[in-house]
């Protein structure tokens, strides 16, 4: 099946303009276990394509025009040891896959050298029998994987450099506070092991990226984390008063804490609800009550710079779109109509926020999402054509969870827009790319093989068309 590719690659190679739609669709015969993800070289702003099934994979390079460079191919690791993709980091402009058993204890990389048509394999050992793994983050030039230690306030940090050199660090959180969500004073494995359940799973931290549009279902995660070259930065906002930050520095792998307060609001806290979103180093929480909603915008240190309030009585005078629901006992979408159907609603879900760049402008979503119903993940399996883990899919195209994460749930949200001081901006919002990525999938569901990645500020979306039997990559901006 590998010589199909070869029309895959001679597509690539006629790419000679982007449309607004449709860059350029070639026949192709895809089998279904296989599947297509990318990694993209933010500074070279070029691409590498991956094909691969449970026998093989196949590197192809393409430029920053995604034209066709080379490509070199290998055997994929032993399926029975190595069963997931985890990561990537590049090294002199060459992608190094990061493959690991189901615990994380054997890794086993590829160093995908296409321009002299060779791939450098290399394994580890690591020892992980007394922790949990919480994330992994990749950036061009090293790859991380975050554990927790047992029995201990501290955070581990294996890092795998662009050399291939492997170490170790501890992060060190003796003497912080950690609050459960019923106020107990707790350790680092009671706020991590805290049971949140249907929505969370204990020793999770959901990886947020907010260059890209983030969903309501993952912005209402109590346990997140958000990374970048400089730091990692864990929120926890189990506890209903405070959000809870830790700052990883990725130079002195030191940490700080910081408390921030969320706003008060008087009665049994049991019957509250509050998140957060971190974004542009200030803290922009909501908390909520049957009948009162707040926004506040903080610095870290717990400064509040700007509050919007909502009350029954009040309308939501910071909203730019409609009161949208999806799903639930009505299933579809309906429109809500006053602020007191939005307060209770969000109340009585799991609310979140998250924020976007839209040029100057900041995009917030606000609003909560149920749990996922049991279906929800054969129906989302059927809608976007996943098969098991898709060897790694998510983890190169974590966008792509944004459009099945409301499959099987409800939903109720709001958007605003604000200027960089944060003061409400009034006008219409127009479609973001993501938008129009969603309507696409709403009214094209036999396709697979997705593949999902942003380059020039653009998002180029590829699928596999199991009728028409074509690889097609569409181009959208916001």
């Amino acid at each position: 099946m590998f010589k199909k590719i070869i029309y895959f690659c001679l597509f690539l190679n006629t790419l000679q303009s982007f449309s607004q739609e449709i860059v350029n669709s070639v026949p192709v015969e895809l089998k279904k276990n296989r599947s297509i993800f990318q990694v993209v070289n933010n500074e070279k702003n070029d691409v590498t394509l991956f094909v691969s099934d449970k026998i093989k994979v196949k590197a192809i390079h393409l430029d920053q025009e995604l034209k066709i460079v080379d490509s070199v191919s290998i055997e994929r690791p032993n399926i029975k040891t190595y069963d997931m993709m985890i990561g990537y980091n590049i090294s002199d402009n060459n992608t190094r896959l990061f493959w690991s058993s189901n615990d994380y204890e054997e890794i086993f990389t590829q160093l995908y050298d296409i321009p002299n048509h060779k791939v450098v394999t290399q394994q580890y050992t690591l020892a992980l029998k007394d922790q949990k793994v919480l994330q992994k983050f990749s950036e061009n030039d090293n790859f991380y994987i975050l554990s927790f230690v047992k029995k201990s306030n501290n955070l581990k940090l294996h890092i795998f450099d662009k050399n291939g050199n492997y170490r170790e660090r501890i992060i060190s959180l003796a003497g912080f506070h950690f609050l459960t969500h019923n106020y107990e004073k707790t350790d680092l494995d009671g706020v991590l092991s805290e049971n949140l359940l249907p929505f969370e799973f204990p020793y999770t931290l959901k990886y947020i990226n907010p260059e890209d549009p983030t969903s309501i279902t993952e912005g209402a995660k109590q346990r997140k984390c958000y990374f970048n070259k400089k730091q990692i930065t864990i929120t926890l906002d189990t506890n209903v008063d405070y959000t809870q930050m830790f700052i990883i520095d990725l130079a002195t792998f030191t940490a700080k804490e910081k408390m921030v307060k969320k706003h008060a609001i008087t009665g049994d806290r049991t019957f509250f609800n509050s998140n957060s979103f971190y974004f542009d180093n200030k803290l922009y929480q909501i908390k909520t009550s049957s009948t009162l909603f707040y926004f506040t915008v903080n610095d870290l240190d717990d400064n509040i710079l700007k509050e919007y309030s909502v009350s029954a009585d009040k309308p939501i005078d910071f909203k730019n779109s409609e009161i949208y629901q999806e799903g639930g006992d009505f299933g579809g979408k309906r429109i809500l109509e006053t602020s007191t159907q939005f307060i209770r609603k969000v109340n009585n879900l799991h609310s979140g926020l998250s924020c976007y760049h839209i040029g100057q402008n900041t995009l917030i979503t606000f609003g909560g999402v149920s749990a996922q119903g049991q279906s929800a993940g054969q129906t989302a399996a059927n809608q976007f054509g996943l098969i098991g883990a898709l060897v790694g899919a998510a983890f190169f195209s974590p966008t792509m969870d944004n459009f099945n994460s409301y499959a099987n749930r409800k939903v109720v949200k709001i958007e605003g827009l604000f200027d960089n001081q944060d003061n409400h901006v009034q006008g219409d919002l127009k479609p973001l790319a993501f938008d129009k990525i969603r309507t696409f999938f709403d009214d094209h569901k036999d396709v697979s093989s997705q593949t999902l990645f942003k380059m020039n500020a653009a998002y180029y979306l590829g699928y596999y068309d199991n009728k028409t039997k074509e690889y097609t990559i569409r181009k959208f901006v916001d």
